[in-house]
């Protein structure tokens, strides 16, 4: 992506930002002298995160009969981040060999807690009345089984129809949001996040009857009635907005999108999508900033940055916008550090700003990646990149906790961890070992308590 019209975090939240028709901000003369560059964000980032993502408690120690246990060896290790660390699973039992669909799927588990499933209408519903919905519950299933959370995404986009789609809007209506209840009702449980529509900003671009339909509405009410419908299904379900756009025009559809002053959706879906180059990290943090105005959560679903170079659209495919449409160079190791590097600045500085809840990769492997990119963080052979080890290393490492003390003779050991799950091994003062698990999170008091 250009940056013509870059957005710049800036040192002072009341310096003044104008909104350009470009696409981004334009900086007033006082705030372009504010603008931070990439080192002067990263060097932020230490503390930022150890003042959002940490947090002090107390765990307790007590016997069966209420009594605190002095002196026992406490040693907690976190087993999983309350952050969302995503990536769409869509080559999930969709590989060509089990060879590689084992890989895919063990690197997938060793790294991430969140998984994507793909819910495009004219795929998951190719014949009316035969919804995929096999599919999907083995995916969310297989998630489920190794402590992964899942999202559909999308429930609600124009840019296909079904071919078997009616040309009547009344009826195109009803089928939509028939879709909404079903896949939400269907799956409660299973999956409780949903990007319910997709890319309200450019109604129509793509030339379908659903995008007629929607532009027939205009954005804020096709948005609206899909929510409403959707919250009716899963009162209890995270429902969020999506859009590559992150300027005034979606910002401007999310803030009507109320109701008695009270937003309908749960958190906005922001995507970053740089094939082109990486957003300046100054950027990254205006974004979030300028949109956690809402007072929502913030989620990165679509998260892309490449492992080779750009060599043009592909004349065959008549540079269409949308699809596998790119040419790519091949990945190199020089190219693929470089990834590894982008991939390990910008994941720190989202982690880094207390709005941001989720990041998703997109794709995880360059198997069938979009836009044929060399865009995964693992390889076609399913080998991971330096990209896979440097998150690793950050989520496994930099950003877990682990402790091993002594509880005082009230039974408490005092504690500052990473918000998640955690496991401890208590061994008490005869020797005997239990384990036990407990959550440490964000919105909570932090004091467990520990029965052994």
């Amino acid at each position: 992506m250009k940056h013509h019209t870059r957005r710049c975090f800036l040192r002072r939240s009341s310096v003044a930002v104008l909104w350009s028709c470009g696409g981004g901000l334009t900086l007033t003369a006082a705030a372009a002298r504010s603008v931070l560059s990439d080192p002067d964000v990263l060097d932020q980032c230490g503390e930022r995160i150890r003042k959002h993502r940490y947090g002090e408690g107390l765990l307790t120690v007590q016997g069966r009969d209420g009594k605190p246990v002095a002196g026992a060896r406490v040693r907690l290790e976190q087993t999983r981040h309350e952050f969302l660390f995503g990536s769409n699973f869509f080559r999930f039992d969709r590989l060509p060999d089990a060879e590689l669909q084992a890989r895919y799927n063990e690197q997938f588990a060793g790294l991430l807690n969140y998984a994507t499933l793909g819910f495009y209408w004219p795929a998951y519903e190719p014949r009316r009345g035969e919804p995929s919905h096999a599919y999907a519950e083995k995916a969310a299933d297989w998630c489920a089984a190794h402590g992964i959370v899942c999202k559909g995404h999308p429930l609600v986009w124009d840019f296909a129809d079904p071919r078997w789609l009616p040309r009547d809007f009344e009826e195109i209506r009803r089928l939509s949001h028939e879709r909404v209840t079903d896949c939400i009702r269907r799956f409660a449980g299973k999956i409780d996040r949903w990007d319910v529509v997709n890319e309200p900003t450019h109604l129509g671009r793509f030339g379908t009857r659903l995008g007629e339909w929607a532009q027939s509405l205009g954005a804020v009410p096709y948005v609206r009635q899909h929510l409403e419908t959707a919250r009716a299904a899963g009162p209890n379900a995270i429902l969020l907005v999506n859009d590559y756009r992150v300027d005034m025009p979606f910002y401007r559809i999310l803030d009507q999108l109320r109701d008695g002053g009270k937003l309908l959706f749960d958190a906005v879906g922001i995507q970053s999508h740089m094939h082109q180059g990486v957003w300046p990290l100054a950027r990254v943090w205006d974004v979030c900033d300028t949109y956690a105005k809402l007072g929502v959560p913030l989620h990165f679903t679509e998260t892309t940055i490449v492992s080779g170079a750009f060599l043009g659209r592909d004349p065959k495919r008549g540079g269409r916008a949308l699809g596998n449409d790119e040419l790519w160079g091949e990945s190199t190791s020089e190219l693929e550090e470089r990834q590894a590097q982008q991939v390990r600045n910008f994941y720190t500085a989202l982690f880094a700003h207390p709005a941001v809840h989720a990041v998703t990769w997109w794709d995880f492997s360059d198997y069938r990646a979009w836009k044929n990119a060399p865009a995964g963080l693992l390889r076609k052979d399913m080998s991971p990149k330096p990209a896979w080890e440097a998150l690793r290393k950050l989520i496994k490492e930099d950003w877990a906790s682990k402790l091993d003390g002594h509880t005082d003779d009230r039974g408490r050991v005092p504690a500052r961890l990473s918000y998640g799950q955690y496991q401890a091994r208590i061994t008490l003062p005869n020797g005997t070992e239990h384990l036990k698990t407990f959550p440490w999170l964000r919105d909570s008091e932090r004091k467990p308590v520990l029965t052994v």
